[in-house]
């Protein structure tokens, strides 16, 4: 199949060059504004360049591929539904929610399958965890933790236009708490704070930050997010349940060390970068949007699931600027 994508910056060319390498694709076609981009992507993959998104588009690709800035991500998705192509677009769905839910309107009932990339859906830990949750091997679950600690915090020019730390990075916590325990979040009460970048405070942003999330069911999920994790990037989820308990990133890897005595675990090199961390789930990813392409499987995370993560997101927002719990049905009525 041939794929083409739109935005080759550091997510998009990371995303060629896992596409290059999978079997089921036989060829790319590119477009960025980035003249040099494109002309990488042209020599290291035999890429073919095309001008605009709609040249893309009428150039017969199989399936679309939208890594370009996050304010271009809704006309696009729309372009590449309009024109009968599989859409696999980075989240989020687009720069608010009002905007991301116009959208999944302009989009339902259509027979084209929109993939949006929450890629730790692919992660072998994760994934196994969420069996064990779903088998009913832990019994009731009565608390998830839910972790996201980067090294080094993004760019200011990043963080200024990311939304905030827990549309950025937190999401990706909510979206794991959704899909692996199968419940909704109802209430949010956020903290955070800065002790680090004064970028990230002049953005008006927190650069470490906490959420307890109360689940339909009475579960509590506490996520802790931060863009200052010296060791490296740590990346875990703990279930804890009624039978028996369970962790996600608990590997040698891992970017902590123990204080006990002559207890050596972790003694491998810490992961420094999400790319690290999550390749194979990346590679994963893709793969997967390969097979929506060729219509084996329906899109494993839709725009709707996307969107309920957002709404999360959205409420703790809300909550760590007003000092008070906020319910996801109130960000959703506002």
């Amino acid at each position: 199949m041939r794929i083409g994508i739109l935005g080759l910056g550091r997510i998009g060319a990371f995303h060629a060059a896992t596409l290059a390498g999978l079997g089921a694709v036989e060829s790319l076609v590119v477009c960025d504004p980035a003249a040099g981009a494109v002309r990488a992507a042209a020599e290291r993959f035999g890429a073919r360049v095309a001008d605009s998104p709609a040249e893309l588009l009428a150039g017969g690709v199989d399936g679309l591929v939208v890594a370009a800035a996050t304010d271009a991500h809704p006309a696009l998705i729309r372009a590449g539904v309009d024109a009968g192509v599989p859409v696999f677009c980075e989240k989020p769905v687009a720069r608010t929610m009002a905007e991301g839910t116009e959208v999944l309107k302009a989009v339902a009932g259509r027979e084209v399958p929109v993939q949006i990339g929450f890629n730790r859906r692919f992660d072998a830990g994760f994934a196994a965890a969420r069996a064990a949750v779903r088998s009913g091997e832990l019994g009731p679950l009565h608390t998830v933790r839910s972790t996201t600690l980067d090294p080094a915090p993004p760019p200011a020019a990043y963080v200024a236009a990311s939304g905030g730390i827990f549309r950025d990075c937190a999401v990706h916590d909510f979206d794991m708490i959704r899909w692996v325990t199968g419940r909704e979040v109802t209430e949010v009460y956020a903290v955070g704070g800065n002790r680090g970048a004064a970028y990230i405070r002049e953005a008006g942003d927190a650069d470490t930050a906490s959420a307890v999330l109360t689940l339909d069911d009475g579960t509590v999920a506490v996520v802790s997010s931060s863009r200052h994790n010296g060791r490296g990037h740590d990346v875990r989820m703990e279930l804890h349940g009624f039978a028996d308990s369970l962790a996600v990133g608990l590997e040698d890897r891992l970017p902590l060390r123990s204080a006990e005595p002559g207890v050596t675990f972790p003694s491998g090199t810490p992961h420094d970068f999400f790319m690290d961390r999550f390749a194979a789930a990346y590679r994963a990813e893709l793969t997967a949007f390969t097979e929506v392409v060729a219509g084996a499987r329906p899109s494993p995370c839709g725009i709707e699931d996307a969107l309920e993560a957002g709404w999360i997101a959205e409420a703790c927002t809300l909550s760590l600027r007003e000092h008070r719990p906020v319910t996801v049905e109130e960000v959703r009525r506002a």
